[in-house]
């Protein structure tokens, strides 16, 4: 099945004119690689039945999996069933069981109207994916050699449903089990970790091994084929041990999605809790922790002292060393990530300052930033430099990862004070 060429069909007007991020097919797309299918293409059409008929015309040539996103509303623009039935020859049938839902649903909401219905029509002899996240039912069904899988567009509906219906779909298909696992990485790019294993990468056949870079760290995907998964498991299994020999403390877990999930799971393990006090990064620390659920266990809290005058008025800071030292810079950062840890109580201080951008401070360039973690008995400061053209985006999610990347580190007994 991996060497199956897939093609992710994006629907909706709203992408093309740049109001909505067309995430379904980055996130679909890294869930495929997951199950060691590749997508070869990704089209975005706008709510135009030509254009979407000419496009599934195109996939049906090159593909043989299309997976559409978007489309499957109950407004008159909501035209991917529609297209998609017809071009496999297939009748639009009402499902029953969907329409029930569907009529319960929208007679027990105070904006009830009749078109919502609609959405129970779907290819004849289609597998059903229920809708637990919203109302469009999506469907999967095989025609003219060709496997086509449906899913609403909004992502929180997209990709649960994806995860839940798509995969098992997809991997029922064939006779041989897929397992992947994704070895991720902080601290070392998807080059270098390319040049580490390139070799080994290029006479791999199977198992397979293929870096990824995501926007601050990277992943190292191991994927195997066999009759049965615990086979596919026992191939995976040397082959990620010797990726993490190798790559030692750069590894900050298999199969998490972020360094800041990795984090919860030690703090955990150590029922351990941390504070943050951010100023360059505006809260997105806490943001990013406070996402996980389960968070509340081992977050207590955090301060956004973006000004000179909240450092010192809420977390206590001299003014004077501020003015001295200036808001940018080591004694600062310490004495954020000392204070705050002092003030909640917490067991970990964390604190961020730093130049964001695009204006610098006359002194420092931008994208200069000081990352803290204050423990009992010590305090640990990194200084970043991470470029003039960089994003503040960037800049402010780079400072997090490190932040979190200076806790895992202590708290698994590795070396805090590293030079990236």
């Amino acid at each position: 099945m991996s060497q199956l060429n897939t093609e992710v069909l994006s629907v909706g007007t709203e992408l093309l004119l740049g109001h909505i991020t067309n995430t379904d097919a980055r996130d679909l797309s890294e869930l495929l690689s997951g199950i060691g299918i590749n997508v070869k293409y990704h089209t975005v059409v706008g709510d135009n039945p030509e254009r979407l008929r000419a496009c599934v015309q195109i996939a049906r040539k090159r593909a043989d999996i299309l997976i559409t996103t978007g489309g499957l509303g109950p407004t008159c623009d909501d035209l991917t069933k529609q297209v998609l039935a017809e071009a496999f020859g297939l009748r639009l049938v009402q499902d029953e069981a969907e329409l029930r839902g569907l009529y319960d649903y929208i007679h027990n909401s105070s904006h009830y109207t009749e078109n919502n219905l609609s959405q129970a029509m779907l290819p004849e002899g289609c597998t059903v994916f229920h809708n637990k996240w919203g109302t469009a039912p999506g469907c999967a069904f095989r025609a003219d050699g060709k496997i086509v899988l449906m899913f609403p567009g909004p992502p929180k509906e997209c990709v649960p449903m994806f995860r839940e219906y798509g995969i098992s779909y997809l991997r029922a298909l064939s006779d041989e089990q897929i397992v992947s696992h994704s070895v991720r990485i902080f601290g070392i790019g998807e080059s270098a970790v390319d040049d580490i294993f390139a070799e080994e990468m290029n006479a791999m056949v199977n198992p397979t091994m293929a870096p990824y870079a995501k926007e601050c760290d990277c992943l190292l995907q191991i994927t195997a084929k066999a009759k049965s998964e615990a086979e596919a498991e026992a191939m995976i299994r040397p082959v990620a041990e010797h990726v993490k020999e190798r790559l030692g403390e750069w590894v900050y877990g298999t199969d998490v999605e972020c360094l800041e999930e990795a984090v919860l799971q030690l703090l955990l393990e150590r029922r351990l809790t941390f504070a943050t006090a951010e100023s360059c990064t505006g809260g997105e620390i806490a943001k990013r922790f406070t996402d996980i659920p389960g968070a509340s266990s081992a977050f207590v809290g955090g301060a956004v002292v973006y000004t000179n005058g909240t450092k010192a008025r809420i977390l206590g800071l001299d003014p004077d060393m501020i003015e001295e030292k200036g808001a940018v810079s080591y004694e600062v950062a310490k004495a954020l990530a000392e204070n705050v840890r002092t003030l909640t109580g917490a067991d970990i201080g964390i604190g961020v300052t730093g130049l964001a951008g695009p204006d610098s401070d006359g002194v420092h360039e931008v994208g200069t930033v000081f990352v803290s973690m204050a423990v009992e008995g010590r305090t640990y400061v990194r200084e970043l430099h991470m470029g003039t053209k960089r994003t503040r985006s960037f800049i402010r999610r780079m400072s997090g990862n490190h932040a979190f990347d200076m806790m895992r580190r202590w708290l698994t007994g590795l070396k805090v004070e590293i030079v990236i």
